[in-house]
């Protein structure tokens, strides 16, 4: 399968090239040229295992650049976890995906891009320098499933003092490979210093560069599996499933829409945001209007310019089909607290601030419907990520995960750099060139 850019300047390039460069020359995305349809998957009365379907959607886009059977091997060491779809209350469902080794949902992507390219650079006697600006959980992600991979240095750039206090030590903590720097600016400034970074032509001939944010398609393909797998879960298939998905650069609802399109069945897509309402506002007005990011308890979704936009308006054919695919809300943090409290003390069940946002806009959503749905919103993050600011709402402390314990004991390792790009070309330069 070849990946084209949605800026169209830029030629189509293999599964192996989109992975490896990231990001197109002409500051485009890449999408791929087919979406396969695999319709029939949904159709019959199947039980697939997480890590068969897993199998069956990833074979489709790498498309025997490596065998099936490296394919297989790929998968059996990405996917070692599940993604259940944990009962609430009636019919509503949190698609729980933070059962992984840093308790997130990027733990999929990360380490399915992992695994893909040590497949690849195996061959190519040269070192890939991963760049990544994170909000809070890619970075993890990324750092750990990276980890010790041959070959391979992860560069991380996080905003100063806006990602909690569990999330910074998950990213600065290592060693070997991953590198972390602590940027003088919000995520959007992180974000702005890798995408100009990838269009240095200068700085690209002396060092090779990647990206493990949702910019790389490879991030996105892993993170449709968790919906297929959802809705093979559920026991009643003859009613409409809708998914709420909570929102910052709209990586992962993207991910899903692609796999409505391989034919997954679902009815409607809600885009929950913070108060950086940059999406709902487009569908209002049909403009895009970038701007700076909001800091919120839900630090995860502080987008203000959010980069897939571009892949969800390539998938529609105009903005009414969209908009017939896509509702979008903002929630704020008062919004956002009571929500995490309510179901908390009425269902004894914790949700972090991003997950919360998932719910609210699922039932904004289910407060305009008659009909009975399969209800299903992202549980994004365990909730102990973010227990500075779940414990005072709940009125409890939050029992953490062995792992998470242990992390907040580790030396923090990290680079301090102002929000300058020639500063941060002269870090990039001087350390791996």
């Amino acid at each position: 399968m070849k990946f084209y850019s949605t800026n169209g300047q830029s030629n189509p390039v293999s599964f192996k090239d989109a992975l490896l460069i990231g990001m197109p020359q002409d500051k485009g995305l890449y999408m791929p040229e087919r979406i396969p349809d695999l319709s029939n998957i949904f159709k019959q009365d199947n039980h697939l295992t997480f890590q068969e379907i897993s199998f069956l959607i990833s074979s489709e886009f790498i498309d025997k650049e490596l065998s099936a059977s490296k394919v297989q091997d790929i998968i059996e060491k990405c996917i070692t976890f599940e993604a259940p779809n944990y009962n609430i209350f009636n019919n509503v469902y949190c698609l729980e995906l933070f059962h992984g080794p840093t308790f997130a949902f990027k733990d999929f992507g990360a380490r399915f891009m992992a695994r893909c390219m040590e497949s690849f650079i195996q061959s190519l006697n040269k070192e890939i320098n991963i760049l990544v600006a994170t909000s809070g959980d890619t970075g993890s992600a990324v750092a750990h499933g990276f980890y010790g991979v041959e070959g391979v240095n992860v560069i991380i750039l996080y905003p100063k003092g806006k990602v909690s206090a569990i999330q910074e030590q998950q990213l600065t903590t290592l060693d070997k490979n991953v590198y972390a720097l602590e940027i003088d600016g919000n995520f959007d400034d992180c974000q702005k210093l890798v995408k100009k970074a990838f269009s240095d032509k200068n700085l690209n001939d002396k060092i090779n560069l990647s990206s493990a944010n949702s910019i790389n398609i490879a991030r996105l393909i892993p993170q449709i599996f968790y919906y297929a797998y959802s809705y093979l879960q559920l026991e009643n298939k003859s009613i409409p499933t809708v998914f709420s998905v909570p929102c910052g650069n709209f990586g992962n609802i993207t991910a899903g829409m692609i796999g409505e399109n391989i034919g997954i069945p679902i009815h409607q897509f809600i885009g929950a945001t913070n108060l950086n309402d940059i999406v709902p506002n487009y569908l209002i007005t049909e403009e895009y209007n970038p701007k700076p990011s909001i800091q919120t308890i839900s630090n995860a979704m502080d987008v203000g310019n959010p980069s897939n936009l571009a892949r969800i308006i390539d998938l529609y054919s105009d903005i009414d089909s969209l908009r017939s695919n896509l509702l979008s809300w903002s929630f704020d943090d008062d919004e956002t607290s009571i929500m995490i409290s309510d179901v908390s003390s009425k269902y004894d069940y914790i949700m972090c601030p991003h997950s919360s946002i998932g719910l609210l806009g699922l039932l904004k959503y289910m407060s305009m419907q008659s009909n009975d749905m399969n209800n299903i919103f992202l549980g994004t993050a365990h909730p102990g990520k973010f227990s500075d600011i779940v414990n005072p709402i709940v009125g409890d402390i939050i029992d953490l995960p062995k792992s998470l314990k242990d992390v907040l004991l580790l030396e923090k390792k990290s680079v301090e750099l102002n929000n300058n790009y020639n500063q941060f070309y002269d870090y990039l330069l001087k350390t791996f060139e």
